[in-house]
Formats: C-alpha cells, sequence, structure tokens
C-alpha cells in the first residue's frame, strides 16, 4: 500500500513540474491591431424610436362593436324562442284537443 502511495504522490509531483516548468515566450504576444479604414465612412446608428402607446380609439371600437354584436344575438335568440313557442302553441293544444277525454266520476 506504501509503494500505491508513494507512486500516485509521484505522478502527481511529475505532472506539477511540469506545468510550472514550462518556457516562458521571449517576447510577449502582441494585441490586436485596429482594422484599418478603408472606403466610405460608417454611419451612426439610428436611435431608437420611443415606444408609442396603442391607439385607444380603436379599441373603443372595436369594444362597441363586440356590444352591438351581443345585442343582435341575444335579440336573436329571444325572436328564436318566440316562433318556437308560437309553434309549439298550436301544436300543443292540437294534441290536447286529440286526447280522449274521460269525465267519469270516480267511485271512492
Amino acid at each position: 500500500m506504501k509503494k500505491l502511495s508513494a507512486l500516485i504522490a509521484l505522478v502527481f509531483a511529475s505532472a506539477s513540474i511540469a506545468v510550472f516548468a514550462q518556457a516562458t515566450p521571449a517576447t510577449p504576444a502582441k494585441p490586436a491591431e485596429p482594422v484599418a479604414k478603408t472606403g466610405a465612412p460608417t454611419k451612426p446608428a439610428t436611435p431608437a424610436a420611443p415606444a408609442t402607446p396603442a391607439a385607444k380609439a380603436d379599441t373603443a371600437k372595436s369594444d362597441m362593436a363586440m356590444k352591438d354584436e351581443k345585442k343582435e344575438k341575444k335579440a336573436k335568440k329571444k325572436l328564436a324562442k318566440k316562433m318556437d313557442k308560437k309553434s309549439d302553441a298550436p301544436k300543443a293544444a292540437a294534441h290536447k284537443a286529440d286526447a280522449p277525454k274521460t269525465d267519469t266520476p270516480k267511485k271512492s
């Protein structure tokens, strides 16, 4: 076990020596040079336009239009119900007329 520990210590020691003992470059790296200007000069960016709020008149119109549509739908439904009731009334009366009447008194 002692030999294994010594071997591992030797490997780490040699690796760290190899890392720190690297040769340094003779001259430091040169910084990047700016690109030479050629052609037409660049235009500055256009400033951002301020945000505009949504048009409230359009939404008001659409709200009114939606309310009108709802009213029209309700009116159509009421009219349809009235028409159904009117058409059902003669049917119910005819159905009652077809039913045989039994007016026999009950015996108690």
